[in-house]
């Protein structure tokens, strides 16, 4: 059965779940959305009526939110090894990190390009106040194996990969960070994710801060 993706592959949210498929070695067919097209929108809308993306369509199912659909393809589709962890508490772990990176570390980003985007010169202290303390935490909190939970690259990292890049061109990582700075160069090292930015490459020039991506993912 044929899985398809609706996506855009300039969004983060759709990189975790892009991660997560190449990481499982998932066949799937792409559906590129662009929301600004009233066609292609309305065809978003007549599967997830709030008009987000990623939305995964399995066979008759529909799946939505990228984490959800995360755990969807470790469930229906396995990989070589699940991304989220089979032990409890660990699994509790990479749940965390994943709503943690998502809401403070992806929510800041989302706002602070939305105000590129407008044109605005909002107060944005508190989002880049939340990203500053999201480093430190992660700086505190990673461990000797370099993922973040457990011996191998799981679900809290494929969450991990598109929230440090974009936040990065935003907030660059602070140089004392060596433990954080380490992760992320492993994080992009990594060929799911290398493949991911890859793709996108030729959409960057799109984005707000492009002058602030790294020359080499240019």
């Amino acid at each position: 059965m044929t899985l398809t993706l609706y996506y855009h592959p300039l969004a983060s949210y759709c990189w975790k779940v892009l991660i997560a498929l190449y990481e499982h070695g998932t066949p799937f067919a792409r559906r590129v959305v662009d929301l600004g097209d009233p066609a292609q929108r309305a065809e978003l809308v007549a599967l997830w009526p709030l008009g987000r993306f990623p939305v995964l369509q399995d066979g008759d199912q529909v799946v939505a939110e990228s984490s959800i659909i995360v755990e969807h393809l470790d469930r229906r589709h396995p990989g070589p090894r699940p991304l989220l962890p089979v032990d409890a508490d660990q699994a509790l772990a990479a749940r965390r990190w994943d709503r943690l990176l998502d809401n403070d570390v992806q929510g800041p980003v989302q706002a602070i390009v939305g105000d590129r985007l407008r044109g605005g010169h909002g107060d944005l202290a508190r989002a880049y106040a939340t990203l500053t303390t999201v480093y430190a935490l992660l700086e505190q909190e990673l461990g000797a194996t370099g993922w973040l939970v457990g011996d191998e690259f799981g679900f809290a990292d494929c969450a991990a990969a598109p929230a440090l890049f974009y936040a990065a061109t935003l907030q660059p990582l602070p140089a004392g960070a060596a433990r954080l700075r380490a992760y992320v160069e492993r994080l992009l090292a990594r060929p799911s994710v290398a493949r991911v930015l890859d793709e996108a490459r030729p959409s960057f020039a799109s984005y707000p801060f492009a002058d602030a991506i790294e020359p080499r993912f240019r």
